[in-house]
């Protein structure tokens, strides 16, 4: 008995239907949150009365390349990226080193008093910064550091978020596999290097992009506790480019685009394993 083609025909029209409706939706949400990106490149190329012009210029027919130079050479903006690689690199290697280590042990080591520490590790994520920000700067004052490197780093070498990622990732390395390591004489480090890392290398990737936009986009901290060029960070530099070019709104464009240039790079570098990342937890199997 032949089936009828009208009958099959139907789930093939909905699936196209469907996918199409999909990749309208994806569109339009990319457009939404590109347009912003695109107009902050537009107005970086034109003149500030181009960019005050109304109806506003959506394409540089002569672009200004030169806002660029303006804001590396005259807002120092070489120097604060150069400080905001440093603190954000050597913040985020710390952060990745501390969860792993702390999520292995919380997951796998017994030891005294374990639930109890993992509980105030995660309780500081309810402490919101601004109840701590000031007697942690007396404690950078006091420690000697401020105006320094260390200020920016040292009180971001570890991270609660991290920490419980990676203690949930590490619960879900399969018993079996513990078991057989045991039995080949691994011990907990060359279990966690050899085996529980490599199972877990997309998790890493998502928390280091996290790990570095948290740190690269910190503005108050860095602000209260440094106050000379060098040592303050891009985004102290971006502030002072708006007081220094009122009028010259294009170069203040050019200088948000430098600022933002490592962000788009990772992101680019590291989107499929971002990807991989967030949507781990969401399949089973």
């Amino acid at each position: 008995m032949k089936a009828d083609p009208s009958v099959t025909a139907r789930p093939r029209t909905r699936r196209a239907v469907s996918v199409t409706f999909r990749y309208v939706l994806l569109g339009i949400m990319a457009v939404i949150i590109g347009f912003p990106i695109y107009i902050t490149v537009v107005n970086s190329l034109l003149s500030a009365p181009q960019i005050a012009a109304r109806p506003p210029t959506l394409f540089p027919l002569h672009p200004m390349w030169g806002s660029f130079a303006t804001a590396f050479n005259q807002a120092h903006l070489g120097i604060y990226l150069r400080n905001s690689m440093i603190v954000t690199v050597l913040i985020m290697v710390a952060e990745l080193l501390t969860s792993i280590l702390a999520g292995y042990a919380f997951a796998c080591v017994r030891f005294p008093f374990r639930r109890t520490i993992f509980m105030l590790c995660i309780a500081t994520l309810m402490v919101p910064m601004e109840a701590t920000i000031v007697p942690n700067r007396q404690t950078i004052v006091e420690l000697g550091w401020f105006n320094s490197f260390p200020a920016l780093i040292v009180p971001f070498l570890a991270s609660g978020v991290g920490i419980f990622l990676f203690r949930q990732a590490f619960l879900g390395v399969p018993r079996d596999l513990h078991d057989a390591a045991r039995l080949d004489g691994y011990g907990h480090f060359r279990f966690l290097t050899r085996i529980a890392v490599p199972l877990n290398r997309p998790l890493i990737g998502a928390f280091a992009l996290y790990a570095f936009l948290s740190a690269w986009n910190q503005y108050l901290w860095p602000l209260i506790v440094t106050e000379t060029n060098g040592v303050r960070t891009v985004q102290i530099g971006l502030r002072q480019l708006q007081a220094l070019n009122v009028d010259q709104t294009n170069v203040i464009f050019a200088g948000t685009l430098l600022a933002a240039l490592p962000i788009f790079v990772l992101l680019l570098i590291f989107q499929r394993q971002l990807v991989r990342g967030l949507t781990a937890g969401a399949l089973k199997g």
